[in-house]
């Protein structure tokens, strides 16, 4: 899947993001993008907040070791997981299952 991808120290994700959604949850591809719905309001970062809050919980890691690389005010959005080499891709193969529910 092109929208994750394994870098050293971690993984990065590629996201397109529908803020005010009816439920958080993984929603498909848009484009080259994994898709996410969230339920925050996109104001004072709160979908930013969100989001890494609902990834860090889908691969299960501390919020702390996700991080917003680009996008901060846009829809498309890249985030880093930061993981030990051996949780790679275990983590990746929880967002893949999670990305076809």
């Amino acid at each position: 899947m092109e929208s994750i991808r394994k870098v050293p120290g971690g993984i990065e994700l590629r996201t397109h993001v529908q803020p005010q959604a009816s439920k958080s949850e993984f929603a498909g591809i848009h484009g080259d993008r994994l898709k996410i719905r969230i339920q925050a309001k996109p104001v004072d970062g709160e979908a930013n907040a969100a989001i890494i809050k609902f990834l860090a919980k889908t691969v299960g890691v501390a919020k702390s070791q996700v991080e917003l690389l680009r996008g901060t005010t846009s829809r498309d959005k890249d985030f880093r997981i930061s993981l030990p080499e051996q949780a790679v891709d275990e983590a990746i193969q929880r967002l893949q299952t999670a990305a076809k529910k």
